[in-house]
């Protein structure tokens, strides 16, 4: 992982995994100008596997939908792999339903946006999961199984 560093960037370096080319040229774009983060792009979760371990982000963006391994695939693989188990993972996506959310979380995300965002949202969502430490991650993990007893069951 980086360390932030001068000459006007953070040091960060952020995976964009997300199948349109467009939307993946916009959030790259908007997180180098408005964060000054490094910022290399996968179109698919396979892709973005392969892409994680050439390159080790300090923090990857993630759309769920997408051909092959999906994005709550991709968020499982890396969470079981000891090497990017920390790492901390954004879901941008368009599912917004509160299931999406907890199935994404459930995953092992650390933050979930829906889609569209503000650039500034999240460039500082960005920045606070990669501030996040582990044993956060953890707490809000056992917080969001709490949470999910207490919920009526589905019909």
């Amino acid at each position: 992982m980086s360390t932030p560093g001068g000459n006007g960037s953070t040091g960060y370096t952020v995976l964009v995994v997300d199948d349109s080319d467009d939307l993946r040229a916009l959030v790259a774009e908007s997180l180098r100008k408005l964060g000054g983060f490094t910022v290399v792009t996968a179109e698919d979760g396979v892709a973005g596997l392969e892409r994680y371990f050439e390159v080790q982000p300090d923090c990857i963006v993630i759309d769920v939908k997408m051909p092959g391994l999906d994005g709550y695939q991709l968020i499982r693989a890396l969470r079981g792999d000891p090497d990017s188990a920390a790492t901390p993972l954004v879901i941008l996506s368009a599912m917004a339903q509160d299931h999406d959310r907890f199935a994404g979380f459930f995953a092992g995300a650390d933050e979930y946006l829906v889609k569209p965002v503000s650039p500034l949202e999240l460039v500082q969502t960005i920045r606070r999961a990669i501030e996040r430490t582990v044993a956060d991650r953890r707490q809000r993990f056992r917080a969001l199984l709490t949470d999910t007893e207490t919920l009526p069951p589905e019909e």
